[in-house]
């Protein structure tokens, strides 16, 4: 079973999958005042760096002989919206269980952020991510329910198809310093939606090795083949498609409006008349 999610949000401080739901975010990060003035770097005005997530979790069942308290293994993680690299962001990613596990806050210092267990309980999972000193000084905070079985509870259960729920959330840095635009520009993770007519890019910062820019890239993840694509032309498309369900509504009802108010008009019409 799949979920995703795709909705927008601003805050200022595949195989073969059963069933589908989407919710997309932005979310807005900005410095505090305090942070500013221990930034050495310029500041860019009308410059925006974006970085789209996703979150969720995919969990498998184990079959009728599993445990009763084992009944599902499970992989709760943050990826790049395309399964990339989140570290040139992201320095450090917390995930906080529930109580009943053992170390249930779950510190990772590098990609990939996820963290994989087994349970039979569905509960729901903070999430923190914080970033890099010349990115943001505020961390920020997701939730996920953790989904472990079908919303169609009457269907069998596979071993071999897994529920799947994932949100999108694309995080918005306004006015990067020039050190952070430069550090990332050139990374697939980040996005540079809008630049102010004229404006130079800073020169980028020299390339990574092959082998530090490959570690954390999610692309030869062993769940990629569940992983679900994200894209605004897929959005725009169901935005579309919303909208003249809508319509077909509006228009709908006018027609049964009129039906009804047919016989009234005509009442009216001879009253006048009288």
């Amino acid at each position: 079973m799949t979920s995703s999610s795709s909705s927008k949000k601003l805050v200022p401080d595949q195989p073969e999958i059963s069933g589908s739901t989407t919710k997309s975010l932005r979310t807005k990060m900005i410095k505090s005042e305090d942070s500013e003035k221990r930034i050495l770097n310029k500041k860019l005005k009308d410059v925006e760096i974006s970085l789209p997530i996703v979150y969720g979790n995919i969990s498998f069942w184990l079959g009728k002989k599993a445990s009763e308290y084992q009944s599902h293994k499970w992989t709760v993680y943050v990826r790049g919206a395309s399964n990339e690299d989140l570290g040139v962001v992201v320095k450090r990613a917390v995930f906080q269980l529930h109580s009943s596990f053992n170390n249930p806050t779950r510190v990772l210092e590098s990609p990939p952020f996820e963290v994989s267990e087994a349970g039979w309980g569905e509960f729901e999972i903070a999430i923190t991510l914080y970033f890099h000193s010349d990115v943001c000084d505020k961390p920020l905070n997701l939730y996920h329910h953790l989904k472990l079985y079908p919303e169609d509870e009457s269907g069998p259960m596979s071993t071999k198809k897994p529920v799947v729920v994932e949100s999108y959330d694309e995080v918005v840095f306004p006015e990067p310093s020039e050190g952070f635009l430069a550090r990332v520009q050139n990374h697939p993770a980040v996005t540079l939606p809008r630049l102010p007519a004229g404006f130079t890019l800073p020169p980028p910062v020299p390339v990574e090795d092959a082998i530090r820019k490959k570690r954390g890239d999610t692309k030869d993840h062993p769940l990629s083949q569940w992983f679900m694509n994200f894209s605004e032309a897929d959005e725009l498309l169901q935005l579309a498609a919303a909208r003249q369900q809508v319509q077909a509504h509006i228009a709908k009802l006018r027609r049964q409006i009129s039906v009804v108010d047919g016989p009234h008009q005509q009442q009216l019409k001879s009253l006048s008349d009288q």
